[in-house]
Order: structure tokens, then C-alpha cells, then sequence
């Protein structure tokens, strides 16, 4: 399936969520859909715990 299917999948879900449950829903979906999203790319290996907690590079340090 092409993102773009995908995508209007995932508009429809939030829509009708939002439409039938209100702006709670809307948000329950959304944030479930954002760890869905983040679990899958986990599952394929795009990306690594890691990648998350790694610290930040600082350009400059202070003294």
C-alpha cells in the first residue's frame, strides 16, 4: 500500500474519531497512531533505542 493510501486511512480513522468521540478521541487516536508508527519502524529496523537517548552534540562547550 502507498503512503498516500496510508495516509488517507489514517485521516479517516482520526476524523471519524474526532467526529464520533470528540476532541479526546481524536487525540487517543492520534497519540496511539504516533506509537504504532514509532513501533513499526522499531519492527523494521529504521530505527534504534538508541536513537533516542543518545545525548546531544554541543557545538560549543562552556567553561
Amino acid at each position: 500500500m502507498s503512503m498516500a493510501g496510508l495516509g488517507l486511512i489514517a485521516g479517516m480513522a482520526l476524523g471519524f474519531a474526532g467526529y464520533f468521540g470528540g476532541f479526546g478521541a481524536f487525540l487517543l487516536v492520534a497519540a496511539l497512531g504516533a506509537v504504532g508508527y514509532v513501533a513499526g519502524r522499531f519492527l523494521e529496523g529504521d530505527l534504534e533505542p538508541g536513537d533516542f537517548f543518545r545525548p546531544r552534540e554541543r557545538s560549543e562547550r562552556r567553561r
